[in-house]
């Protein structure tokens, strides 16, 4: 059986880990300042949500309590649910040394997430490769093309395969650049020493010796530690976040409607839903799913079962290079046969309930919003709740759905 393309678990490694010589500690904690009305790590969070992280490792060194206090509140604020770990390492431990001594904490497969850096763009394409690897495989690194390389690891790549990581490129050059965010075997921790850096002391290593892969992606970077990302950070991050919302039906339109569709075994997928979901996430948009689960209401199977099914879609999603950010269900009807959910609902299509929902945590703008339905209450739900909807008439939905979101 192959292994989930979902990483749930990610460790962010702040930025007072760094050893540089001469350098005693950074005076402000930078992965808590202030962008867009929130800490920086809090953004960092919020885009690794949308790929399925759950749990976040946050592991600071000296300015470890400047860290937690700047994320009392901003955790509250993330669209979904998230478990907060931290961890506090001796000064100069540096972020190989921070793994290796965070290790009771680590599950065994992760994503490493540099404090200072943040990628917005498709993450699945390194989920799926990630998901992919053999047992040699230790850490799949995520690269990006920068003008600057400074501060920054850059890779030799040779038909796709990595063979060198330059942890100390020339200044002021571009390159194929390491961002700082990785997907890790917990048996890596097996080659970090007790205090090191990962770019210099360790993924070079493990690039020489054949035990480490790389994913290339393109999309919106910064590392704040840099003053000229910081000031990018600082006047575009907020309006990167803001992303136009594909809003998608379940039964009709992502998978074939058998009839209260509750298991993967009854789970066929229309042709070219998986296409689609990739196509949206390299595109830039939010992808949610909204569905009517009246199954529930009718004893066939729960809640407990919808959430499961769901958590498997979004990670055939990954598992394909695409995402589901986020879903809604509304498991009640006025004729339940189970007493519990015999009842009207504002989250019932076609009452907007469960858009409403989406726009409010996720910050959506309803003029960027599109909805794809397969019957009339759909598009009903849609109108009441003041976004467009398209009625999908079957077929394969990438041909209907493609053409929709390169025309806005």
């Amino acid at each position: 059986m192959s292994r989930p393309a979902t990483v749930t678990q990610a460790v962010i490694l702040t930025a007072d880990l760094a050893i540089w010589p001469g350098v005693i500690e950074h005076e402000v904690a930078q992965p808590v300042l202030q962008i867009g009305g929130r800490p920086f790590i809090a953004w960092q969070m919020r885009e690794l949500q949308r790929f399925g992280v759950e749990e976040f490792v946050v592991v600071s060194g000296p300015l470890s309590q400047a860290v937690q206090d700047g994320l009392a509140h901003a955790a509250d604020a993330l669209p979904k649910r998230a478990r907060l770990e931290f961890a506090t390492v001796p000064p100069y431990a540096g972020s190989a040394g921070a793994l290796r001594q965070a290790a009771k904490l680590l599950a065994e497969r992760f994503l490493v997430v540099g404090g200072t850096c943040l990628f917005a763009g498709n993450l699945a394409n390194l989920l799926q490769d990630f998901a992919a690897d053999g047992a040699e495989t230790l850490a799949r690194l995520l690269l990006t093309q920068l003008a600057d390389t400074s501060g920054h690891a850059v890779a030799q790549l040779d038909a796709g395969r990595l063979v060198k990581l330059d942890p100390a490129p020339p200044a002021d050059e571009p390159g194929l650049a390491y961002s700082g965010i990785a997907a890790m075997e917990r048996r890596v921790l097996q080659s970090c020493p007790e205090a090191g850096s990962l770019r210099v002391d360790v993924l070079p290593g493990l690039a020489g010796a054949g035990r480490l892969r790389a994913t290339e992606a393109s999309g919106f970077f910064v590392d704040i530690a840099r003053a000229a990302d910081l000031e990018i950070a600082r006047h575009k991050l907020e309006a990167v976040q803001q992303r136009p919302a594909l809003l998608l039906d379940r039964d009709g339109v992502l998978n074939v409607d058998h009839g209260y569709v509750g298991t993967r075994d009854r789970w066929d997928w229309v042709d070219g839903a998986l296409d689609t979901l990739k196509f949206a996430a390299e595109h830039g948009w939010h992808v949610f799913v909204i569905t009517n689960q009246s199954g529930v209401a009718r004893g066939y199977y729960g809640e407990d079962d919808v959430a499961a099914l769901m958590g498997w879609v979004a990670d055939e999603a990954r598992r394909h290079g695409g995402t589901i950010d986020d879903w809604r269900s509304c498991p009640f009807h006025p004729e339940a046969t189970v007493p519990a959910y015999r009842r009207a609902s504002e989250w019932r299509k076609p009452r907007p309930g469960m858009i409403v929902s989406l726009i409010a945590t996720w910050g959506l703008t309803p003029s960027h919003c599109l909805l794809i339905g397969d019957q009339s209450i759909d598009l009903e739900a849609a109108r009441n709740a003041g976004i467009r909807g398209e009625l999908f008439p079957g077929g394969n939905l990438a041909a209907f759905v493609g053409p929709l979101l390169v025309s806005r």
